[in-house]
């Protein structure tokens, strides 16, 4: 994580303090700036769901920043447009501490209980300040919530949550995503938002380079 990039995390979240979910309107795809509101990718990267524009939420559980931002993305994900697909992709930055918090996603997910308890691990950590960064602690805590602890012992540590766990580091290294959160739309602009006060404002360049990424596809 860059030192600017630090900074303006820390702006953000006390610009943010404890108020309302902010609303957003959508950026026209004309007025965002390269290099203030987005940076490219390069080489652009194909996305997993033929057909849509694919935008990419890179987050950690362990990141305090993603806990604020999660429920807005989850929030705006739900208006999104029927060519529009979301996925979230868990980053660790190489700390061991961060790969057993991406494996508890992906086995979340693979246990269909992502949804009941994403929101509920992250206020786990950082409001009700659990030290859940082992695979021990991480599964007693899912015990707790009513899932078995077998059953999640053998998805987190699967093959699929070793072989996803291996893409999302992959995706993160062409992304060059070095900070979260952070998103990118269309295998091809990753949201920078330098002049961004609000979390909503993050939203409002993706709207727009959703609308960018839409129209360089649409046939000349």
């Amino acid at each position: 994580m860059t030192l600017n990039r630090r900074r303006f995390n820390s702006c953000l979240i006390a610009a943010l303090g404890t108020a309302a979910l902010p609303a957003w309107a959508p950026a026209g795809a004309a007025a965002l700036e390269e290099g203030r509101d987005w940076r490219a990718v390069s080489p652009p990267q194909p996305g997993d769901a033929p057909g849509q524009i694919e935008v990419l939420e890179f987050f950690s559980y362990g990141c305090p920043h993603c806990r604020h931002f999660h429920p807005l993305v989850k929030e705006w994900a739900a208006s999104l447009p029927d060519d529009v697909t979301l996925r979230s992709v868990p980053v660790t930055f190489g700390r061991g501490p961060w790969e057993n918090l991406a494996r508890l996603h992906f086995a979340l997910d693979q246990l269909g209980e992502l949804g009941r308890l994403d929101q509920a691990f992250f206020d786990a950590l950082h409001e009700e300040r659990k030290r859940l960064f082992t695979e021990e602690a991480i599964a007693d805590w899912v015990a707790e919530q009513g899932v078995d602890r077998e059953a999640f012992a053998t998805a987190f540590n699967s093959f699929g949550a070793h072989t996803r766990l291996a893409r999302a580091n992959q995706l993160a290294a062409a992304y060059q995503i070095n900070a979260v959160p952070t998103l990118a739309v269309g295998g091809r602009y990753v949201v920078v938002g330098e002049g961004a006060k609000t979390y909503g404002d993050l939203l409002a360049i993706a709207d727009g380079l959703i609308a960018k990424a839409r129209g360089e596809a649409a046939p000349t």
